[in-house]
């Protein structure tokens, strides 16, 4: 009747699966958040650096002669992969001293002084805010507005490189029977439905402030939906706090977002989501095999042994053998082809 097989079976299988899982990328904060994994049906992605590169390339000026180089000096100031990206294609040294006042609005732009005059750069949406009308570019991309005391100038046009593990890992995610995928961004609309055709996503939300992640998310995770969200930047770690699952990307994701989330995937590599569901599933049927085995075997004994049937040998069968056989068992997951 000793319950040690039956106490040792559980933990041990779950210690198997967090093993498992970071052998296929899959780095989880918990045997719980392991568990939830094979619940998931509904896999919630941000955009940039997470089914993107996050490496920009300029692919249009249409403005003023100079438009490069004031969205270069009007950037240089930010962290964000579409400023550097600017900079990067101006490719000349920037004057500190020319620039002053400068001011991120969150989901929209910037405002800066250039040379004693006032500068805005953002998405149409801050532009609309501003009152200033803008031109619409011939290529697809993220917009970048530059306006002078309330001039508008022109445009930077930057696109995004999709990820080769893109396309692979969304169908895996619904082989692994996900019913759903969606991609929350802040960029324009036209840009996210482009790319959310190229890769497969069943839904998209655009033109998204950060706080708006978390309002939409909070609608999918209705209707008893087991949510898990994708994301890397310090803007993710509210969603990724908010979601039944976070999961945020491993290299190239913040500490902020890191910290906030339940997986961390160590290689960037979004198909390491499906065989993390896939390594959830298995170890959920062993850990089942193992409370069955153990409990048909102690229960089977101790009824022999109401009758006068079982022996010493028996006892030690029921105890230790069950035991090592649940740990046996439990290891089966290490070994699993993935």
């Amino acid at each position: 009747s000793c319950p040690c097989a039956l106490v040792i079976s559980i933990p041990l299988g779950l210690y198997a699966g967090l093993g498992k899982a970071s052998k296929v990328g899959a780095l989880i904060k918990g045997g719980n958040y392991l568990e939830l994994l094979k619940d998931i049906d509904t896999v919630v992605f941000d955009k940039t650096g997470t089914l993107t590169e996050g490496s920009f390339e300029v692919v249009e000026i249409n403005g003023a002669d100079d438009l490069l180089m004031l969205g270069a000096y009007g950037e240089s100031m930010s962290n964000h992969p579409i400023a550097r990206s600017i900079v990067k294609a101006y490719n000349k040294g920037i004057d500190s001293t020319r620039i002053e006042d400068f001011k991120e609005i969150a989901g929209k732009g910037l405002s800066v002084v250039i040379d004693q005059k006032q500068y805005e750069l953002g998405n149409e949406k801050y532009f609309h805010e501003l009152g200033i009308e803008v031109s619409q570019p011939q290529s697809i991309g993220t917009i970048v507005h530059i306006a002078c005391q309330k001039q508008y100038l022109g445009h930077i046009v930057v696109a995004d490189v999709i990820k080769e593990s893109t396309m692979p890992g969304i169908q895996d995610l619904k082989k692994a029977h996900v019913s759903n995928t969606v991609m929350l961004t802040g960029d324009h609309s036209t840009v996210a439905r482009d790319i959310a055709s190229k890769i497969g996503i069943d839904q998209v939300y655009s033109d998204l402030l950060p706080q708006d992640k978390v309002t939409q998310l909070e609608k999918l995770m209705g209707n008893d939906h087991v949510v898990a969200f994708v994301g890397d930047g310090i803007n993710d770690a509210p969603v990724l706090a908010r979601s039944d699952i976070g999961i945020a990307m491993g290299g190239v994701g913040s500490d902020v977002a890191i910290e906030a989330a339940d997986v961390v995937l160590m290689s960037d590599d979004i198909t390491s989501i499906a065989k993390a569901i896939q390594v959830s599933h298995y170890t959920n049927f062993i850990l089942k095999e193992n409370v069955t085995f153990t409990l048909l075997i102690k229960i089977g004994v101790l009824v022999l042994t109401l009758f006068g049937l079982t022996n010493m040998w028996m006892g030690v069968f029921a105890d230790v053998g069950v035991t090592l056989i649940a740990i046996c068992n439990s290891m089966r997951i290490l070994y699993k082809k993935s």
